[in-house]
């Protein structure tokens, strides 16, 4: 069974397939095949993003090919991707007029 995978060489982050435990070397599934194994740093619930390797505040991070917002702190490899540390790009403009 898969654990995670990854839509576009350009990505910064994985989907989990399944709920994954914390200090598992996940090996997600790319466009190419399996992929550089990555050990989580915390639990990822299924659906959930983890970085395929280590971000730097300000990243345009990258699922599925394109930009879905920007890391708002540090991210380890294997850490969660999540609203804790990534300002979404739709959620800015959320109930703003003219936007």
């Amino acid at each position: 069974m898969l654990d995670a995978i990854v839509i576009d060489p350009a990505d910064h982050v994985g989907t989990a397939l399944r709920d994954l435990p914390a200090a598992a070397a996940v090996v997600p599934r790319g466009p190419a095949g399996a992929m550089l194994p990555v050990v989580l740093v915390e639990p990822i619930a299924v659906g959930h993003k983890f970085a395929l390797m280590e971000l730097a505040v300000g990243v345009e991070l990258r699922k599925y090919g394109e930009v879905i917002g920007v890391t708002t702190v540090p991210i380890a490899a294997g850490g969660h991707v999540h609203v804790h540390n990534l300002a979404s790009r739709r959620a800015r403009s959320v109930g703003r007029v003219g936007v």
